[in-house]
């Protein structure tokens, strides 16, 4: 399954039809003509209106749709949300795709100390303490 694009994502949640509909889908699943009931009472909107924008929807990768008899039933794609909420992390937290190298290179750092300290033996390591607390007093 691919990734939903954010362009795509951002592009359906402009309009504020969508948004409803994602709004009721936040529940669970949701049975096509529910939709469109829900829909109309909020806008006037046709059947084959409501049916264009959970197609977009679909397509941007927000909603999935599955078949139960002729009845169709819709929910959020959590791929989707994902997709929306990643890129907007990223403009709050730019360093966030770093922080997993990061923390891999601490562990790193932290092994070979203790790598160090190992090697030389508890006797070694009982007298640099002594000098270290006289370099920090």
């Amino acid at each position: 399954m691919r990734t939903p694009a954010p362009d795509k994502v951002f592009e359906a949640l402009g309009d504020p039809v969508r948004r409803f509909i994602l709004q009721l889908m936040a529940t669970g699943e949701q049975p096509a003509s529910m939709i469109v009931t829900a829909v109309q009472r909020h806008a006037q909107i046709s059947q084959p209106g409501v049916s264009q924008h959970l197609k977009v929807l679909r397509d941007a990768g927000l909603v999935t749709v599955r078949a139960e008899g002729t009845r169709r039933l819709y929910t959020l794609d959590p791929e989707g949300v994902d997709a929306a909420r990643a890129w907007l992390t990223r403009l709050t937290d730019p360093l966030q795709p770093f922080a997993q190298p990061l923390d891999a290179l601490a562990t790193e750092i932290a092994r070979g100390k203790r790598a160090r300290r190992a090697a030389t033996g508890p006797d070694h390591a009982a007298e640099q303490r002594p000098d270290e607390d006289a370099r920090h007093a």
